[in-house]
């Protein structure tokens, strides 16, 4: 049986990379910043499972994240370090 980081997972177009650190629920951290989870965030642990936020531990975890219309994050996916070394995924342009 082929281990789950057998492939390469795929991240949309316009995910920012930063640094995640937990905090109490729903905050987090974002590169320094108090940030806001959304009602129905996703989190998506290097094993490409989805983490509770209360189960989060460690800190400065480098993540690919989006955020919704109200500028929630709504999904993030831990990197593991070969996706860390990775450039981050290519910013959606707002004029196409």
């Amino acid at each position: 049986m082929l281990p789950a980081l057998a492939f390469e997972r795929p991240f949309p177009a316009g995910a920012k990379r930063g640094k995640m650190t937990p905090a109490m629920y729903p905050s987090i951290i974002m590169d320094g910043k108090t940030r806001r989870l959304s009602a129905g965030a996703r989190i998506w642990n290097q094993n490409n499972t989805i983490d509770m936020p209360a189960s989060l531990r460690g800190n400065n975890l480098v993540v690919n994240y989006t955020e919704n219309a109200q500028g929630e994050i709504d999904r993030v996916w831990i990197l593991s370090p070969e996706e860390a070394r990775k450039p981050a995924p290519k910013p959606v342009n707002a004029s196409q």
